[in-house]
């Protein structure tokens, strides 16, 4: 359904989200009194100044600037829109994001596409009871039946019309079985079932909405899986199967086994490994790894032991390179030769997978370990090949000391010093050049300096703010503190600049469920003036929570004082021209920049 996202549901989200452990997933964070400290994430620093706040929600870096709360964090982080970031916090907390709609919205061209995947769902798990070749084959595989109901498994008849027969009844609704890839049409215009004589494994999203089919074939024959195309509710790159499942356990996964097949998933959970996945007939993606650091603390990438196997651990890799070095672990665990998830645990047992598991290789071990046996090093053309294939491989890897640890690892495997290896990649891109080009942009030439990045001042310099701007920030970091207002009809009188946004931040603010920075930030994140909003916040108020009522109070007394002296020295003054008022380009709630109004103190956009 389509629509926006309640606000109710936004304030429940970030009341329940942990600042520190979205942040945390992705920085490296120690605690530091009531908040948490780190190297910021979004411009190269030695020195930490990136604090989490988890009493305000909130996130801050005193060297360039970036604030916001864990939506925030989530969209400057993993370049989300805002719709993007909420469904990922929400499907990291098992919540299901609902959306408004009119009473006169029809429904979507994707609930039709949903309704007839359920329909057919429903039809292949009926066949599957009526087929004792699709039982036995089921059977001699291993899966019992609590494991194929939980999964949800079932069965393509071996009939070219099955599904066109019993849903196609009527022109539109063939079209739309084709849209969801139940059906292929042929050059002459005729329908018949995509898939025929299969056992069925429905793919579906965290709320458990089929999205598509992976139907393997019994016995032999090509290919041995098929999958659903790509449709207007699936996109394989973005899905995995059975993470719908692996998520009906309580409680949020320590680690997460990722696999190559479905029977590879329902066997291992049959014999007791709870959280397993598998990509859909492709090599991982940076969305599939993505997802899966924000369920997890732990992704092991389990490979058969044959050649086949190993070139598909390979490029997970490479995928996986870029989310190195964060709080998440990713391990690459390859099977005996001749062994697949299935076999290995049939034949030995859960224990002896999770022993083999817990030996899995972390991502750089295994990086190195395979990148150096496949040159030769003691060869001019070994080394070239090296550099060759190490450059771009390491252009994936976060900046910073992440990469420096492979390097130094790189080192010790190959017997080389850092300055010999550093003269042999040469120029190798950073992690931050691979993403300049992948974003389209002009990389840097030779011996050009990078382009600043906007610094905030240095904590503890001056800046000038206005009284008005001061009540503001401390309504932002201390929104409980608006409901201990007192004479709030004495407000209308304020004609300050920017009074008419601290109207609006004091009545947002007191209407709070939860009064939490992150909160309130949210509340006012469509307001027209909510950047300016954003550069108040980024400066810590002088005072303490507790004193934060009383000095609330006594600024909006002087304030409005202040404004009937100016309204009465105004009357006085009727004969004067009025000074006129700049309309440039840019509103600013505050009026013109200078020092008389004091933000920012010297006229530029911070």
């Amino acid at each position: 359904m389509t629509g926006r996202i309640p606000q109710a549901f936004i304030d429940e989200l970030i009341a329940r989200a942990d600042v520190v452990e979205i942040v945390g997933a992705r920085v490296a964070l120690k605690k530091a009194g009531a908040n948490y400290k780190g190297l910021c994430p979004f411009h190269g620093e030695k020195t930490p100044s990136f604090t989490v706040s988890p009493a305000k929600g909130f996130y801050h870096c005193f060297g360039c600037g970036a604030h916001g709360t864990a939506i925030g964090f989530l969209m400057n982080y993993e370049n989300l829109s805002f719709p993007e970031a909420v469904a990922a916090l929400a499907e990291r907390l098992g919540m299901e994001v609902p959306r408004t709609a009119s009473d006169h919205e029809r429904p979507s061209q994707t609930d039709e596409i949903f309704t007839l995947l359920r329909e057919a769902d429903q039809i292949y798990r009926a066949a599957l009871r009526a087929a004792p070749h699709a039982l036995a084959y089921l059977e001699k595989r291993g899966i019992d039946e609590a494991t194929a109901g939980r999964f949800a498994v079932g069965y393509a008849p071996n009939a070219w019309d099955t599904v066109l027969r019993r849903l196609g009844t009527s022109k539109a609704r063939t079209d739309k079985l084709v849209e969801a890839g139940l059906l292929v049409e042929k050059e002459d215009g005729r329908h018949y079932d995509r898939f025929r004589d299969r056992i069925m494994f429905p793919i579906r999203n965290p709320r458990g909405q089929i999205l598509g089919f992976g139907g393997r074939v019994l016995g032999e024959g090509e290919p041995k899986y098929l999958n659903s195309p790509e449709t207007a509710v699936f996109r394989k790159g973005h899905e995995l199967y059975g993470l719908y499942e692996a998520r009906q356990t309580p409680g949020r996964p320590h680690e997460i086994v990722v696999v190559e097949g479905y029977l590879d998933v329902a066997s291992l959970v049959q014999h007791g490994i709870e959280h397993v996945v598998a990509t859909l007939g492709t090599a991982a993606t940076a969305e599939n790894v993505r997802r899966l650091t924000r369920l997890t603390d732990r992704v092991i990438f389990c490979f058969d032991g044959d050649r086949a196997g190993r070139a598909a651990a390979w490029r997970a890799l490479e995928t996986a390179l870029p989310f190195g070095g964060g709080m998440v672990e990713l391990k690459f665990l390859l099977l005996p030769e001749g062994e697949d998830p299935d076999s290995f645990v049939r034949t030995r047992g859960a224990d002896a997978f999770r022993a083999l598991a817990a030996e899995a290789e972390p991502l750089a071990d295994f990086f190195v370990r395979v990148l150096t046996a496949r040159v030769d090093m003691g060869t001019v053309d070994g080394r070239a090949r090296f550099a060759a294939f190490a450059k771009p491989l390491l252009a994936r890897l976060p900046d910073g000391f992440y990469r420096a640890a492979v390097l130094e690892a790189l080192g010790e495997r190959l017997k080389l010093g850092a300055a010999v290896l550093e003269q042999l990649l040469g120029d190798a891109p950073t992690a931050a050049t691979a993403a300049r080009t992948a974003r389209g942009e002009r990389p840097e030439r030779p011996g050009e300096r990078p382009a600043p990045v906007p610094r905030a001042p240095r904590p503890g310099a001056p800046r000038r703010k206005t009284a008005v701007q001061k009540v503001i920030n401390l309504l932002l970091h201390y929104p409980g503190a608006a409901a201990h207002v007192e004479a709030i009809e004495d407000l209308e009188r304020l004609n300050q600049p920017g009074a008419e946004l601290l109207r609006r931040v004091l009545e947002t603010a007191r209407a709070l469920p939860t009064p939490k920075t992150a909160v309130l930030l949210e509340h006012l994140r469509d307001d027209p003036d909510y950047r300016f909003l954003e550069r108040i916040v980024a400066d810590e108020p002088l005072d303490s929570e507790a004193e934060a009522a009383a000095v609330l109070n006594d600024a909006l007394q002087k304030m409005v004082k202040e404004a009937d002296r100016a309204r009465t020295a105004a009357a006085v003054r009727m004969h004067q021209a009025a000074e006129p008022r700049d309309m440039g380009e840019e509103h600013d709630p505050f009026g013109p920049p200078g020092p008389e109004r004091g933000y920012p103190p010297d006229g530029t956009d911070r």
